[in-house]
C-alpha cells in the first residue's frame, strides 16, 4: 500500500487526525503544466485513495465579521484567553482657557446705576406728594416757605394759552395766584408774558382770575404779548414793553379746512351720517354753504365782543377805542404805548419796582413761584413727542437746576 506523509501507520488503515496544535499546512505541489501532468487516476483507484486520505475541513465561505476586540486577537494568536483589562478611558481634548471678561465690572455699573436711579424716584415721588399735601406748586430755593420779608412774586407765563394744566392755563395760573394771595410775605406778582395766544376761553378765564387777584399785578412783556395772552395782560395794573414787543393783535378767528376739491381728486368719496344738515359742516369734507358761514361769522363776532369787552374794562377804555384798534394785527411797543394798550417802556426789573411802588413796599425780595408742571410725566412727555423745542427742553432743564423739578 501506498505511503504518503499525510498517513500514519495505522491496523485498520485508517487515517489518524492529528491534534489542533500539531496540525501542519500540506504542503501544496507545485502545478505543472498540463502537458507535463501525470495522466489521470482511473475512478476506481481515486475513490480508494480519497478514502484512505486525511480529509482536513473544508472551511466555510467567508462572512463579514465585526472587528475583533484586543482580546480576541490575543486569544487567537496564543490560544489563551487575554487577562482582563480595563477599558481605556476616552481621550478628551483639554478644556480652553476661559478668557478673561470684563462682564462683571459691566454688571456692577448697571447695578450702581439702577440703585442710583430708584433712589432718585423714590426721592422725587415724595417730594411730589409733600407739594400735592401741603404746597401745591413748587418754588424755587426762595420760594415762599423760605419767606420772612417782603417780597414781589414772578410768575411765567411762556407758551400757548391752552387747557393744559400749567401756568399757561386757568388751572395752573389760578393755583399760583391763590398760593400768593395766601402769603402775607408776598407783596404783588409780576407776569412774564411771552405768548402769541390760544384758546379763547382759556384765555378769558384766566383775565378773570388775573381781576380778581386782591395784589398789584404788573406784566413784563417779553418778545411777544398777543391775542389771548394779551387779553390776560390787560387785567394787570400796568403793562411794560419793550420797543420791539409785538402786543396786541386782538380778535378771533375760526378756521374751517375744505378738503373736498383734494378728496375728488383722488377719488375719495366721503359719506357722513349725522343727526342734522349741518352737524358736518366743520368737518372739511364739504365747502361751507352760505347760511353755515354766516353763522361761524356771528360766533367769532360774539366771542370777539367778549375779548373787547375784557380789555376795555381792563385798560380803562371805551369800547369804541378797543374796537378801532381790534384790527388782529400786532403793534410794536413803541406804537402799544401811544394808543393806549401799553403804560412803559421798560424791563422786567422795572416791572419789579413798579410792583412794589404799587404795593407800598421798598425794602423786600423777589421769589419765583412755579406750577408743578415740571415733573417726570412732563419729562416722559417732551420724550414722547415727535418734536420738542429746546425752549420746552431748557425751561424743564433750568427748573430743575433751581430745584423745581418733582
Amino acid at each position: 500500500m501506498p505511503t504518503d506523509n499525510n498517513y500514519w501507520g495505522n491496523p485498520q488503515g485508517q487515517p489518524l487526525q492529528q491534534p489542533a496544535s500539531q496540525q501542519q499546512p500540506e504542503p501544496q505541489p507545485e502545478q505543472q503544466p498540463q502537458s507535463a501532468q501525470q495522466p489521470a487516476q482511473q475512478p476506481e483507484q481515486q475513490q480508494q485513495q480519497s478514502a484512505q486520505q486525511w480529509q482536513q475541513p473544508q472551511p466555510e465561505p467567508q462572512q463579514p465579521q465585526p472587528a475583533q476586540q484586543p482580546s480576541q486577537q490575543w486569544q487567537q494568536a496564543t490560544g489563551y484567553a487575554a487577562p482582563a483589562v480595563a477599558p481605556a478611558a476616552p481621550y478628551q481634548a483639554p478644556a480652553a482657557q476661559p478668557q478673561k471678561s470684563r462682564g462683571w465690572i459691566v454688571a456692577i455699573v448697571v447695578i450702581v446705576c439702577i440703585f442710583l436711579l430708584s433712589a432718585f424716584a423714590i426721592k422725587s415721588c415724595t417730594d411730589t406728594m409733600s407739594s400735592f399735601t401741603s404746597l401745591g406748586p413748587s418754588f424755587n430755593s426762595s420760594g415762599y416757605e423760605q419767606l420772612t420779608e417782603d417780597a414781589i412774586a414772578i410768575i411765567d407765563i411762556d407758551g400757548t394759552i391752552q387747557y393744559d394744566g400749567s401756568a399757561c392755563s386757568p388751572e395752573g395760573l389760578k393755583e399760583l395766584l391763590d398760593e400768593a394771595e395766601a402769603d402775607d410775605h408776598i407783596k404783588g406778582v409780576v407776569l412774564r408774558v411771552n405768548s402769541g395766544g390760544g384758546t379763547a376761553t382759556a384765555g378769558e378765564e384766566m383775565a378773570l382770575y388775573v381781576r380778581e387777584f386782591s395784589k398789584p399785578v404788573v406784566v413784563s412783556s417779553a418778545a411777544i404779548n398777543a391775542s389771548a395772552a394779551y387779553e390776560i395782560s390787560s387785567q394787570a395794573d400796568y403793562i411794560y414793553v419793550v420797543k420791539s414787543t409785538e402786543i396786541g393783535a386782538i380778535g378771533t378767528a375760526m378756521e374751517v379746512m375744505d378738503l373736498s376739491g383734494l378728496l375728488g381728486m383722488l377719488g375719495v368719496n366721503m359719506d357722513t351720517i349725522t343727526s342734522a344738515d349741518q352737524k358736518d359742516s366743520s368737518y372739511g369734507y364739504r365747502p361751507l354753504t352760505d347760511e353755515e358761514r354766516a353763522y361761524y361769522q356771528q360766533m367769532v363776532d360774539d366771542i370777539n365782543a367778549v375779548f373787547i369787552d375784557n380789555v376795555a374794562e381792563g385798560r380803562g377804555m371805551t369800547k369804541d377805542e378797543v374796537t378801532a384798534l381790534a384790527t388782529g394785527m400786532p403793534f410794536t411797543g413803541v406804537t402799544a404805548v401811544e394808543n393806549g394798550l401799553a403804560d412803559a417802556i421798560g424791563t422786567r426789573e422795572d416791572a419789579i419796582d413798579k410792583c412794589a411802588e404799587l404795593a407800598g413796599i421798598t425794602d423786600y425780595t423777589t421769589t419765583n413761584l412755579y406750577f408743578s408742571e415740571y415733573d417726570f410725566s412732563s419729562l416722559a412727555y417732551l420724550l414722547g413727542k415727535d418734536r420738542s423745542s429746546t425752549d420746552e427742553i431748557a425751561k424743564l432743564l433750568e427748573a430743575a437746576k433751581n430745584g423745581n423739578i418733582n
